[in-house]
């Protein structure tokens, strides 16, 4: 399995982004996808899940309201549309899948493949 991450970039507060992560090695829509993401000096934290079986879609409180997480079987792609950005969402995002069709774990440990991550810079 890989994953890549992409379209992180620098933006002012208020601002949008939409990251993407491409996955291959196996059939997508099976398997639960995860967005985490790191900021310099802190551990690394949940942002949104999708379950692969169609089932549950999780936000961390940080981001509800704001983020958006979907995902596209027919091109392999996970999407996480970034509105309302705020200087605190600055991080390294990750892309991640677990070995399961089901339910969204908020626990990094719960997943088994990991994208490169993606730098997400919000400017005040």
């Amino acid at each position: 399995v890989q994953l890549q991450a992409f379209g992180g970039g620098l933006v002012q507060a208020g601002g949008s982004l939409r990251l993407s992560c491409a996955a291959s090695g196996r059939t997508f829509s099976s398997y639960t996808m995860g967005w985490f993401r790191q900021a310099p000096g802190k551990q690394r934290e949940f942002v949104s899940g999708l379950a692969g079986s169609g089932g549950n879609t999780v936000y961390a409180d940080s981001v509800k309201g704001r983020f958006t997480i979907s995902r596209d079987n027919s091109k392999n792609t996970l999407y996480l549309q970034m509105n309302s950005l705020k200087p605190e969402d600055t991080a390294v995002y990750y892309c991640a899948q677990r070995d399961t069709s089901w339910y969204v774990s908020m626990d990094s440990r719960r997943y088994n493949y990991w994208g490169q991550g993606t730098q997400v810079t919000v400017s005040s």
